[in-house]
């Protein structure tokens, strides 16, 4: 029967007070010894420092390694923790998921419920650091946990259950090189990349707000079937003057975050589309503005500077968003395990369950208990931190603006 391979290993611990110079002086120690850096980390949390790395080495140079260590951290005033051992050679796991949590106050029972969470499914957690601290706080977690692609929207489910219970927003992703590569990112419009819903504003000036805002509010519960209901509504709007749409354009504000998310979007490769229940009559002008990429909505019928009441071409439901997330993704060349779907309404849920990453922005409960991950806070760039991208990449892209 073959022996186990035994390799001799040393972990290395130091930590204290952060200076120029310290990571030099650890490898400058261990530059006359013949050994092999197998791991290394390091962080600095408010001005202390921990630097971990773990070495092979000859069982004879144990003291001597110890002794210079020791020596140069007592200079610089730093603690030194060291352990060798002997250990069996084997193949060291890589990560497999990216687990992002977002909060604006991140509570230990939070943390101590996702972690719990992970160690059920079986899966180890390998690092954890922190992306973001403004405005929210993002922490990402490197997990080794046995799964293959049709276990991952299982685990995006009891994951983003147990983070909607504490009160955090959570993304979880495969790892390696497809995370970073080319994606598109679908929205919806009202309620999500802008702050009202266009219908009702229509509505409003018209002196139906009452009537359609009741509509709405009901269907966007999927209390009513989307495409009856928006009927309904539009028939409300029949002899409205069609300048109250230009009024109604005046009136529209973004979301908090909205140009930061599609500038950095489209500054780091991606493309960004908008498929909306709402009215390319009113909408286009600012899809435009934005350079949004791929777009569609639906559009009210006038005739003779009135509307109709009626809608023409196809009407923009549930379905209609899923497909349109199909044909941007062929378009752009792009498989729909790297697209990301945002929307707020039960309309949404077609495209939300069939991208690789379904977000519910700020959404009625039905929506993000279906949903793979969700946003409470405010602010839409907050999706660019559940995709793994950092703050400093955030202003990076803000400052060649």
């Amino acid at each position: 029967m073959s022996q186990e391979k035994l390799e001799h290993t040393g972990l290395i611990l130091i930590s204290g007070i952060d200076a120029p110079g310290v990571t030099q002086a650890l490898f400058a120690c261990l530059e006359p010894f013949a050994i092999a850096i197998l791991d290394i980390e390091q962080v600095v949390i408010r001005g202390r420092l921990i630097l971990t790395a773990l070495i092979s080495l000859d069982p004879a140079h144990e003291s001597a390694i110890e002794k210079d260590l020791l020596e140069r951290t007592n200079q610089l005033g730093l603690d030194l923790a060291i352990d060798f051992t002997d250990e069996s050679k084997r193949d060291v796991k890589n990560s497999n998921l990216h687990i992002v949590a977002l909060s604006q106050k991140l509570l230990p029972s939070g943390v101590a419920a996702l972690a719990t969470k992970i160690a059920e499914q079986g899966g180890n957690i390998d690092r954890i650091h922190r992306t973001a601290s403004y405005p929210l706080t993002a922490i990402e977690f490197e997990v080794t946990l046995e799964s293959n692609e049709n276990d991952l929207k299982i685990i995006q489910r009891e994951l983003a259950e147990i983070a909607r219970a504490n009160g955090i927003d959570i993304a979880v992703e495969q790892s390696g090189l497809t995370r970073r590569a080319k994606r598109i990112v679908l929205l919806d419009m009202d309620s999500t990349l802008i702050q009202q819903e266009v219908i009702d504003l229509i509505a409003s000036r018209y002196g139906v707000g009452d009537q359609v805002s009741a509509i709405t509010d009901s269907a966007m519960r999927g209390e009513l079937d989307f495409v009856s209901s928006l009927s309904a509504r539009v028939a409300l709007l029949t002899g409205a003057d069609v300048a109250i749409l230009d009024e109604v354009k005046a009136e529209i504000t973004l979301t908090p975050g909205a140009r930061t998310l599609i500038r950095t979007l489209h500054r780091l490769g991606h493309k960004v589309g908008v498929v909306s229940g709402g009215f390319l009559n009113v909408i286009e002008p600012l899809l435009k503005e934005l350079n949004i990429d791929f777009y569609r909505a639906n559009t009210l019928e006038t005739s003779g500077g009135k509307l109709t009441g009626k809608l023409t071409g196809a009407v923009i439901d549930r379905a209609a968003k899923a497909d349109a997330l199909r044909e941007f993704a062929a378009k752009e060349g792009v498989a729909l395990s790297q697209t990301i779907a945002i929307g707020d309404g039960a309309n949404d849920l077609g495209m939300l369950e069939i991208a690789g990453l379904g977000i519910a922005f700020n959404a009625k409960p039905a929506v993000q208990a279906a949903a793979d991950s969700s946003i409470t806070s405010p602010y839409l760039d907050s999706v660019l931190y559940l995709m793994g991208i950092t703050r400093k990449e955030i202003e990076s892209v803000d400052l060649e603006s």
